[in-house]
């Protein structure tokens, strides 16, 4: 079978390392990865626990499908309770890190405690050691990730890393592995940095040779990968764009929120777009895309490298290395960019790349930073906080110069690190937080795209486009079109992609395949891989159970239904442009019906019959 069935557990209090079997019951149960990490998780922390306390655990954790040849799978998972939101967070990663995992043995690593100084855990195979990390301390994720690489001679090995903003406090602060893919979300490596953990470097060398049936399984796979290279988007949009493909789309259809959410359509969308990055320069006649890129075994290859123009006022200082990185994909675009009211797609380009250089999330950085413009101008912010800086928006300046503060913890970057939601309450406006239970929203109004508002508003792990990515139905009509603008029916496609979306993220693939793929086309795969009888209805009814599972973990944390809301300013101010201008999200119309779809409470609780019903912990 896929898994490894061998968990490493590393007590950074007393500094031991011990491996054990994984639990197969509940393997079957949660199948891997987001689900059947984030079930050790609510066996083995109090939900109360403080983030950022010892108690709190942090678990990397991979899929069934991570290591093999099925596509996209080279996908991991960070799973712990978030600061930023107190809720669960599960933070998911591409790249070849999580792969790496699986071909050295291992289906999980649970970090618990803290360590008395700065360690980073090298993982070669059966052996694993925690070593000394004071000279990577206070050193960017890039600047690390060179001195482990001059440390441990082997070219292959692969690196997860925090940076100074993790170090700083950062409640966003990102775990970033291969240089530029990033566990993102919901300070996951604010987590890591808090129990004195930099980085972890693992090289496997003992591949997969596990698989239950291998011949079904290779037949599967080479399915779905016809199916993904024959279908418009997975096949041909985003190879060419990335998913850059969606800016001027969601433009047009009047949902891409800019200036803070003010306003939903952007004079400058077509200046950092998709389209854009492939234009040559005026300066030097190269464009901004140098190349794309793919994870582990993907064939879609929707990552981007990008070159910066050298005579950028942002880059003059910088070094060659520098100046060639990962690329604008569309939630960082839209963070950097409309959000914040800059078409500069050069000085978006930069702030992406501090983003990754000192792990931060891109998407809360930009929203705080669009949180931070909107108080300046409303002088609630004045430049004495700043330190003479002006906030405004539409500045390239000062994008630049808020993403270096906060990616060092700098003067008022402290205050941007604590995301939108407490700096806003800080400076006495907490009305001007465009959040969900703490976490800053993706790239889609939800006055313009109704679905969407709701997967925001009831989403475990706060504002998240990839908890029940709705736009999919509503603007791309995958697998049917449905009206973006009308509420009816929004709530069961809402549960219907939450559900099959934490089933994706458990298998240990890419939630990009969905575009293409039906659960007809991934439950064969993992059948094929993994003993269980995994047809479609088992692995829905499994996601199921971990929606629910999640929901449980927050209402033990002090969530509850009173936090299924979103911001009054997309409630009460209609939309001012577009095909959605006059309309408000009709949230209180589609919460009722999701509660009773999902067999809770009035209220949003977990009924007793729906605990019983799939078994849940507790």
């Amino acid at each position: 079978m896929a898994w490894t069935k061998k968990i490493l557990r590393v007590n950074l209090t007393s500094g031991s390392i011990t491996e054990e079997p994984l639990n197969m019951e509940w393997a079957n149960d949660y199948l891997g990865q987001r689900g059947l990490a984030t079930r050790y998780l609510v066996d083995e922390i109090d939900p109360a626990t403080d983030a950022l306390g010892p108690d709190n655990k942090l678990i990397m954790t991979t899929g069934p499908l991570t290591g093999t040849v099925a596509s996209t799978g080279g996908r991991y998972s960070v799973v712990c309770k978030s600061p930023l939101t107190n809720a669960v967070a599960c933070s998911n990663s591409g790249g070849f890190f999580g792969a790496e995992m699986k071909f050295a043995g291992l289906d999980m690593i649970i970090f618990e405690g803290k360590a008395s100084s700065p360690m980073y855990l090298n993982i070669e195979d059966d052996k694993a050691e925690l070593l000394s990390a004071d000279a990577l301390w206070g050193k960017s994720v890039w600047e690390a990730d060179k001195i482990m690489r001059t440390t441990h001679s082997d070219p292959q090995a692969r690196i997860a890393c925090v940076g100074r903003s993790a170090e700083e406090g950062n409640l966003y602060a990102a775990i970033v592995n291969d240089l530029h893919r990033a566990a993102g979300r919901s300070g996951v490596g604010t987590v890591m940095a808090s129990k004195n953990l930099k980085a972890v470097i693992i090289r496997g060398t003992k591949g997969l040779g596990n698989l239950r049936d291998p011949k079904a399984f290779l037949s599967a796979a080479n399915a779905g990968k016809k199916v993904l290279a024959e279908n418009a988007v997975t096949g041909q949009g985003l190879p060419a764009y990335g998913t850059q493909v969606l800016m001027n789309v969601i433009n047009e259809v009047g949902a891409l929120p800019t200036r803070n959410m003010k306003e939903t359509q952007f004079e400058g969308a077509s200046n950092v777009g998709g389209e854009a990055m492939l234009e040559p320069r005026k300066s030097d006649g190269k464009p901004n895309l140098t190349t794309n890129g793919a994870c582990f075994s993907c064939t879609i290859a929707c990552g981007r490298i990008s070159t910066i123009d050298r005579t950028h006022f942002s880059v003059k200082d910088k070094p060659e290395y520098w100046i060639n990185s990962g690329g604008l994909e569309y939630e960082a675009a839209w963070a950097l960019g409309p959000d914040t009211g800059v078409d500069d797609i050069d000085a978006l380009t930069y702030a992406n790349f501090l983003c990754n250089e000192d792990g931060m999330d891109p998407i809360s950085f930009g929203s705080t930073l669009a949180a931070a413009m909107e108080l300046y101008e409303t002088g609630a912010i004045t430049k004495d906080q700043t330190g003479g800086m002006e906030l405004k928006f539409g500045s390239a300046e000062a994008l630049c110069w808020a993403a270096e503060v906060t990616a060092k913890g700098e003067g008022f970057g402290k205050d941007l690190g604590l995301g939108s939601k407490r700096l806003c309450e800080k400076y006495g406006k907490p009305e001007l937080s465009m959040t969900v239970k703490g976490q800053e929203f993706p790239a889609y109004d939800p006055r313009g795209i109704q679905g969407i508002g709701l997967a925001y508003a009831t989403s475990n792990r706060g504002a998240c486009h990839l908890r029940g990515y709705t736009i999919a139905s509503e603007i791309l009509g995958i697998p049917e079109k449905t009206d973006p603008l009308d509420a009816a029916g929004k709530p069961g496609l809402v549960k219907a992609f939450q559900d099959a979306t934490s089933a994706v993220d458990s298998a240990g693939l890419c939630v990009f395949t969905t575009f293409a793929w039906t659960m007809d086309d991934i439950a064969p795969q993992v059948d094929a891989a993994c003993d269980g009888n995994w047809t479609t209805e088992k692995m829905m009814e499994v996601g199921e159970r971990i929606w629910n599972m999640e929901r449980e973990f927050n209402s033990k944390a002090g969530l509850t239904g009173a936090d299924d809301t979103l911001p009054k300013r997309l409630l009460t101010e209609a939309a001012n442009a577009g095909p959605a201008q006059g309309k408000v999200n009709e949230l209180d119309k589609m919460l009722p019906e999701y509660y009773q779809l999902r067999g809770w409470t009035a209220d949003g609780t977990v009924t007793s019959e729906t605990h019983q019903k799939f078994g849940l912990p507790g």
